[in-house]
């Protein structure tokens, strides 16, 4: 059976699934909680993905028993997206996690629509320091949804553009949070990462390289032609 016949769109989130981002979201969000007086680790950065920045926070200041004024929260924000948009600023796409470009390449030719759905409210500026802007065609992100992951809000944006119904959708997502937001919108999802970590999705790959689309007919209990 032919992959494309029952892959109708692909859903990718941003940060540890298409580029490697994260570690620049962990340094910044670490060195805003010592501040606070309060130290993390990676085990807990764990909880911080696919997370929208204010919810983060708010998981950030409820561990460490701190309270906030609004207007110290907004600028505890603010402080955290400053200094993340300066590691970032030298990106380039040497930072595009390996076999995505391949992977992203073959799904276009073969016209599979593509949509982001990510939490930052940098995801169109990074595609674009990336080139990887014209891949997609619908980007759904922190600035145009209300709702964080795991509410599905940000993937259900996704299918709703392509006018699809969500279990005709694949998310690729890196987080605990972005695979139960899938499942909560009814979407089929791969898991990018740690196949135990991410154990609620259908399928999981350590990354993308040695993958092909075609792995997808999987998802659906069908062989590839």
């Amino acid at each position: 059976m032919n992959w494309k016949a029952h892959v109708k769109a692909c859903i990718f989130d941003l940060d540890g699934v298409i580029v490697d981002t994260a570690k620049y979201h962990f340094q910044a969000w670490r060195n805003l909680a010592k501040g606070f007086g309060f130290s993390f680790d990676e085990t807990f950065n764990e909880k911080l993905k696919g997370v929208s920045r204010a919810d983060s926070l708010t998981l950030i200041l409820d561990v460490a028993g701190i309270e906030l004024s609004q207007e110290d929260f907004n600028n505890a924000l603010i402080k955290k997206n400053y200094e993340y948009l300066g590691l970032i600023q030298d990106m380039d796409k040497r930072e595009i996690l390996p076999g995505v470009l391949r992977y992203l390449t073959i799904l276009v030719k073969n016209e599979i629509p593509l949509a982001l759905g990510s939490a930052s409210k940098n995801a169109r500026s990074i595609l674009e320091t990336l080139e990887l802007l014209d891949f997609f065609d619908f980007i759904s992100d922190g600035n145009s949804v209300k709702k964080g992951k795991p509410h599905p809000e940000t993937f259900l944006a996704c299918s709703k553009y392509f006018g699809l119904d969500p279990s005709e959708c694949i998310v690729f997502e890196d987080s605990i949070k972005g695979i139960k937001a899938a499942k909560n919108g009814g979407f089929q999802s791969v898991g990018i990462g740690n196949k135990e970590t991410l154990s609620l999705a259908e399928d999981c790959y350590l990354g993308f390289d040695g993958k092909h689309p075609q792995q997808l007919s999987s998802l659906f209990n069908q062989t590839t032609s």
